[in-house]
């Protein structure tokens, strides 16, 4: 509990920092669903490119255990995306992280646009698994922003040099990470279980 406490004390201590993050990230992602709705062809592309890649059909064998799917969720969303696209790189070249996570993120928007009544209808509780997703992601991006700011500027964490900045950084992107990681599991267990349970009964099929 006193690492989230110290989680939320960070947020308020850099409050513009993660609202622009949260405009950003969030923005994103509105302005690949607003592309979707303008041009459906390009949903249906990005949809194709999904099924032949094979994601569908893994997608689709996992549905019959909603744990592994989770796990499998979780596997994606909080090391393909949070690990290898948000933090690490930015580990290496300050905030470059949050550039790619921007880019990243337009396309899950353009996939979520509804092209039909069962896609809307699908969005009813995925819009959720989506926010709260993107929120942890927010949090990881505020991390790394720190670190980058710490990194480039060690007055500004009060370190005589950049490796007392790059350690104090570390730390910081630390106790975001912690809440970051808990939203992620918890939401890749809801995910699964919605789309094994829920979206069916929506769905009518």
């Amino acid at each position: 509990m006193r690492l989230f406490r110290h989680a939320l004390q960070t947020i308020k201590a850099n409050r513009r920092a993660y609202l622009a993050l949260s405009a950003v990230l969030y923005g994103s992602v509105l302005a690949g669903f607003g592309t979707g709705l303008l041009f459906p062809s390009l949903t249906a592309a990005q949809t194709e490119s999904f099924e032949s890649g094979g994601q569908a059909d893994l997608v689709r064998s996992l549905l019959e255990n909603p744990w592994l799917f989770a796990l499998v969720i979780l596997a994606n969303n909080a090391l393909r995306f949070a690990l290898l696209n948000l933090v690490l790189p930015s580990m290496i070249v300050p905030f470059v992280g949050i550039a790619w996570g921007v880019y990243t993120l337009f396309p899950v928007g353009l996939m979520l646009a509804p092209v039909d009544r069962d896609g809307w209808l699908v969005l009813i509780p995925h819009s959720l698994t989506v926010v709260m997703e993107i929120q942890a992601y927010v949090l990881l991006a505020l991390g790394v922003y720190l670190l980058g700011r710490a990194w480039i500027w060690p007055r500004t964490v009060g370190a005589e040099n950049r490796r007392q900045a790059y350690a104090h950084g570390l730390r910081q992107l630390g106790v975001l990470s912690l809440p970051a990681l808990a939203l992620l599991v918890a939401f890749a267990l809801y995910e699964s279980f919605s789309v094994v349970y829920l979206v069916p009964l929506l769905t009518d099929g």
